[in-house]
């Protein structure tokens, strides 16, 4: 029996267009706890694992765990890629995506997912799930979000070229002319995104209220003194634009009353690299730093 873990691609029927990507990774026989990733704006699932075992997904796995990574709709192998014809966004990935890979797991596993990871923008979008699937909380023992916020409100001037004048501005001018954000073509990030979808982020980075646009659906009131499941949030010192610990804090404080706890991750902390927005995921060093203490925030609350 290899120590390696072994990687499977599962297929979820969405409707008569889509079909959505579950990488499940875990060593042969595994039987340990389910855990589920959410990527987040302008990425895919591969932002946890390489083909070749490399990445906090592989990690775990090797620990253990049975590891489902997702691909929402049109990103990473999810079927068809994103396009001007895409007319999904953020409020069919929180009701539609993210049910459908619980659904999936608990089907091919037995379990219900007990530990949530999400990066980025993946983080809101499990919490929104929470709020709209209340019975999730109770059944999942613990997450960790890596560089997880919804408003941008840190003052250093490399967020206001990428998140005012990249993100929302030329954005918005970029999803007009194509129908979609060809976020791949232009290096923003590994994935596109659906013109709906750059539209609601654009709408809740800013410090409004955090409603959704489709139906009103209000998340912050909802989750305003509710217990989600005890969250490590991780932040990188070299990570000025996207997620400082001031925009996370942010975030933790409109996410409930559950606990929380923010570790920021740098050499002048003891850790063993200077961590940014995409390599607190994939440096070689994060096996040493950030992904042993998820590890370890794991088996506390597991």
């Amino acid at each position: 029996m290899t120590s390696e873990p072994i990687q499977t691609s599962l297929s979820i029927k969405l409707d008569a267009k889509q079909t959505l990507h579950l990488r499940y990774i875990a060593k042969e026989s595994a039987q340990g706890p389910c855990v589920f990733f959410m990527h987040g704006a302008v990425e895919n699932g591969k932002i946890f694992y390489t083909h070749t075992n490399k990445g906090l997904a592989p990690f775990l796995a090797r620990h253990g765990y049975r590891c489902y990574v997702a691909d929402l709709r049109g990103r990473g192998e999810s079927k068809p890629v994103i396009c001007s014809d895409a007319q999904y966004g953020q409020t069919e990935a929180i009701c539609e995506d993210i049910p459908a890979f619980i659904n999936k797991i608990q089907e091919h596993s037995g379990q219900f997912p007990r530990f949530w990871i999400a990066h980025s923008w993946g983080g809101v979008l499990l919490n929104c799930a929470f709020a709209r699937f209340p019975q999730y909380i109770k059944q999942v023992s613990a997450c960790a979000y890596f560089g997880s916020k919804r408003t941008l409100v840190n003052r250093h001037p490399s967020k206001f070229l990428k998140g005012n004048v990249f993100w929302s501005w030329l954005g918005a001018k970029y999803t007009k002319k194509h129908g979609y954000l060809p976020a791949k073509r232009l290096k923003w990030g590994s994935d596109d995104e659906t013109q709906k979808s750059h539209a609601q982020s654009v709408q809740w980075v800013k410090p409004n209220p955090w409603v959704d646009s489709d139906d009103n659906f209000d998340y912050g009131a909802f989750l305003k003194g509710k217990a989600l499941p005890p969250t490590l949030h991780i932040a990188g010192v070299k990570d000025k634009a996207l997620a400082q610990p001031v925009d996370i804090e942010r975030f933790i404080k409109e996410s409930g009353i559950g606990i929380s706890e923010l570790n920021v991750y740098g050499r002048r902390y003891g850790h063993k690299h200077n961590y940014g927005h995409i390599d607190m995921l994939t440096h070689p060093q994060a096996t040493r730093d950030q992904f042993q203490d998820v590890l370890n925030w794991f088996a506390r609350y597991g």
